[in-house]
């Protein structure tokens, strides 16, 4: 199959290819031997905002009286 790379260096993937893979927004994207490979990897954003929070040891309750202190 052909793609088209456009002079945005955006690139279209054939529509069987996409369902092949199912739903996937990022790629993981190297080059290996003069190939582009394009890894789907899913986003778990919430997933990072917990391990942020953590990391900073921001608890739940700081969290709520953070909230409570901006509706006064």
């Amino acid at each position: 199959m052909l793609a088209k790379l456009t002079t945005k260096n955006q690139l279209t993937l054939p529509k069987s290819i996409t369902k092949e893979i199912g739903d996937s927004e990022y790629f993981d994207v190297k080059v290996e031997h003069g190939q582009i490979i394009l890894t789907p990897v899913k986003i778990h954003r919430a997933d990072a905002v917990r391990a942020k929070l953590a990391d900073l040891q921001i608890t739940e309750q700081d969290i709520a009286d953070a909230v409570a202190w901006a509706r006064r």
